[in-house]
């Protein structure tokens, strides 16, 4: 094992790198989001957003307990709404929407310039 290795995830080196850069990419397109769409942050949000047909995308961290995570997925089918597992935990999806706090799952009602929702 080399030390200047990115962490071990149980996955061969190649996949590590891939899912890094596709990591990058949601990152990058994330950010986007945040500088020129609309987002609502949280679990009740989201729900309500699903409900009024206002979301367009949702995004569930790795993390998110699985009894939400099934919830948040049934209600999005029932909308016709993207689900994005984001392969990060809350702490990384916090960071990658530029806040300092944790977020288990966001809905994307606009994508403003960003082409998240082709993913």
């Amino acid at each position: 094992l080399h030390y200047f290795s990115l962490p071990h995830t149980g996955m061969p080196p190649a996949q590590q790198k891939k899912s890094k850069k596709a990591l990058e990419g949601v990152n990058a397109r994330l950010n986007l989001v945040m500088k020129s769409g609309k987002y609502v942050l949280g679990v009740k949000e989201t729900i309500r957003n699903m409900r009024n047909g206002k979301a367009k995308m949702v995004i569930v961290s790795e993390n998110t307990p699985p009894l939400r995570r099934s919830q948040i997925e049934y209600l999005a089918y029932l909308a016709h709404v993207t689900v994005l597992h984001y392969a990060g935990n809350n702490i990384d999806l916090g960071t990658a929407c530029g806040k300092y706090f944790r977020v288990g799952v966001l809905a994307i009602t606009d994508a403003g310039d960003s082409d998240i929702l082709t993913m």
